[in-house]
């Protein structure tokens, strides 16, 4: 029972540690263009070597 004192708040700051990322990324711009990389392949842009 005294573990739940223990693991209650990690969880908690985890979670806010999480969310805390999360609000960063998609103000960061990360999830702007979702369509754009699955297309990236099939466009050679000449960096072979």
């Amino acid at each position: 029972m005294e573990i739940l004192f223990l693991m209650i708040p990690a969880v908690i700051f985890l979670g806010a540690i999480g969310l805390v990322f999360l609000v960063w990324s998609v103000r960061s711009g990360q999830f702007e263009d979702m369509e754009g990389p699955k297309y990236r392949i099939f466009f050679d842009d000449g960096d072979d070597k």
